[in-house]
């Protein structure tokens, strides 16, 4: 592999994180109470960690298994689940699903002084098109077992704080890899 298209992927990864970062920082800086923006957060939240995690996957799968290996079994478990599940969400919110069906206010209901990194993830119904595909029922469950009534915000602190650690093995400079966890 060349240089330049070595520093192609890095830059890339670096802008990658920056971006994950803006998005789940964003989680924590929005008020709970305006339904649309909040759903709307989640999705590019989503959609920023799971392209990190994919790239990461791609092109410094050797780093990736390091830092799962490293891990407890039921530790390693619970942020494979977790990754899953987000790539469950990516692919089925605005396609099959409204956003409005995977997160909602504890409650149910917005309320001003709610946190949006304290809305739950909802359960969300197999879909039928789900059947002919085994890796969207694995992440279905993965969605399921991991992320169905639990924060967004613990969601989001596991997924973000594992791709992070994989990016600083993997040589993405510091400042992009970030020092706190969202």
């Amino acid at each position: 592999m060349s240089t330049g298209h070595r520093d192609a992927q890095v830059s890339a990864l670096d802008w990658a994180l920056s971006a994950m970062g803006e998005a789940t920082r964003r989680l924590e800086e929005m008020p709970a109470g305006d339904l649309p923006r909040g759903l709307a957060a989640i999705s590019e939240a989503v959609w920023w960690v799971t392209l990190v995690d994919a790239t990461l996957v791609r092109y410094h799968p050797g780093d990736y298994d390091l830092i799962l290996a490293r891990h407890e079994p039921d530790e390693r478990h619970a942020i494979e689940d977790t990754l899953g599940g987000l790539r469950f969400v990516r692919n089925k919110m605005g396609h099959d699903l409204d956003p409005a069906d995977f997160a909602r206010p504890p409650g149910g209901r917005p309320a001003a002084q709610d946190e949006l990194l304290a809305w739950v993830w909802q359960t969300v119904p197999e879909q039928a098109g789900d059947r002919g595909q085994e890796w969207e029922l694995a992440r279905h469950q993965s969605f399921e077992t991991q992320l169905t009534g639990r924060p967004i915000g613990e969601t989001f602190t596991r997924a973000a704080a594992f791709l992070r650690l994989v990016a600083a093995v993997a040589g993405v400079p510091a400042e992009a890899v970030g020092a706190r966890p969202s």
